[in-house]
């Protein structure tokens, strides 16, 4: 499985943005994909995942109410739209892949087997 990640880009503190997160491979559908982010000289946390059916979100509690994952089957793509942004969240952003995750791991980016290379997203205040 690849990951292309694309979409960020230099905004304003309460814009919005839409990451979105391309796969080629054949199971995609059966995988669990997350979304990370890694700000300048801090390590890379976990922002948002989604079950491989759609059925399971999980995010990180300063993006609750602000992002919304989702995958789109058909495309094999997975979607982070980030609303009402704040400076706090510039970072590289990370789409990742795995299986077998589930609420208690879908945190740890160790669980995750496919990485994307990542899209800059820059918010100023």
């Amino acid at each position: 499985v690849q990951l292309q990640a694309s979409g960020g880009g230099v905004v304003q503190a309460g814009d919005s943005l839409r990451l979105s997160c391309a796969a080629s491979g054949l199971t995609f559908n059966s995988l669990h994909m997350g979304w990370f982010r890694q700000a300048p000289g801090k390590e890379r946390l976990f922002v948002a995942g989604i079950r491989w059916n759609g059925g399971n979100l999980y995010y990180t509690d300063s993006v609750k109410g602000r992002f919304t994952v989702s995958r789109d089957r058909a495309k094999s793509t997975v979607y982070l739209q980030m609303n009402s942004l704040k400076p706090e969240d510039t970072a590289v952003y990370y789409c990742a892949a795995g299986w077998g995750l589930i609420a208690s791991t879908v945190h740890d980016r160790d669980r995750y087997s496919y990485w994307g290379q990542g899209t800059e997203v820059t918010v100023s205040s």
